[in-house]
């Protein structure tokens, strides 16, 4: 249960929408279709704070089944491994975060 609301909470207070003009603004968008697209991303970085006690892959599921709740989810996805969420998020950096903490 807490999951589903820290999860909702997440989008509400950093709509997708939001969080893709960010990204885009950072020029941070990806160039290719990728397992861990920007958004998702952000949103794992923003989750791992709601789940600090748990591993990245623990996160990922979490975040994918509260967004699939949420309607913000919608194909298949396998929870990718530790190593690809760590490329991913130096791809993504910290400036997205600072911005979007700003713009919040």
């Amino acid at each position: 249960m807490s999951d589903r609301i820290a999860l909702g909470v997440l989008t509400r207070v950093f709509p997708p929408e939001l969080v893709d003009e960010v990204v885009v603004g950072c020029g941070r968008l990806e160039q290719r279709s990728r397992l861990l697209p920007a958004r998702v991303v952000v949103f794992f970085v923003l989750a791992m704070c709601l789940f600090s006690g748990q591993g990245y892959e623990e996160v990922a599921r979490l975040l994918t089944q509260g967004l699939e709740r949420v309607r913000r989810w919608e194909k298949p996805w396998r929870v990718p491994t530790t190593a690809a969420i760590g490329r991913a998020r130096r791809r993504l950096g910290p400036e997205p975060l600072k911005v979007l903490f700003a713009r919040v």
